[in-house]
C-alpha cells in the first residue's frame, strides 16, 4: 500500500500539530503507512496535489467552502474535524474517520 498523505489545517498549526502526532501514533500501531502533517490554512496550496485527504479544524468552519473549492480540482476529500475529536486529540478516531472517507471515495 502507498503511504497515505493526510493534511490537517488549522489557524496556526499548534493544536492540530498535537492531533497529527496522535494520528501518526495510531497509524503506526495499526500498521498503516501514513504521513500526517499539520499546517496553517495559508500554507496548504502547494501540498494539495499530493494529499489524499484534508482535515479542517472546527474553528475554521467559515473557510470550509473556500478550502473545498481549492481541493476539488485534485479530487481531495475535505472533512471538518469533529469538535470532540479535536478537543480530545483523538488521533485514533480521526484516523478511522479518514480511512472510512477514503474507502467511500473508492
Amino acid at each position: 500500500m502507498e503511504k497515505l498523505n493526510i493534511l490537517l489545517c488549522c489557524g496556526a498549526g499548534m493544536s492540530s500539530g498535537f492531533l497529527a502526532q496522535q494520528m501518526r501514533g495510531a497509524a503506526k500501531k495499526q500498521g498503516i503507512m501514513a504521513k500526517v502533517e499539520a499546517k496553517s490554512q495559508n500554507n496548504i496550496a502547494d501540498d494539495l496535489p499530493k494529499m489524499d485527504i484534508l482535515l479542517i479544524g472546527p474553528h475554521l468552519s467559515y473557510a470550509f467552502d473556500e478550502l473545498k473549492a481549492m481541493c476539488d480540482p485534485y479530487a481531495v476529500p475535505v472533512l471538518m474535524i469533529p469538535k470532540d475529536m479535536y478537543a480530545g486529540l483523538d488521533g485514533k478516531g480521526l484516523l478511522a474517520l479518514c480511512m472510512e472517507t477514503l474507502k467511500e471515495k473508492g
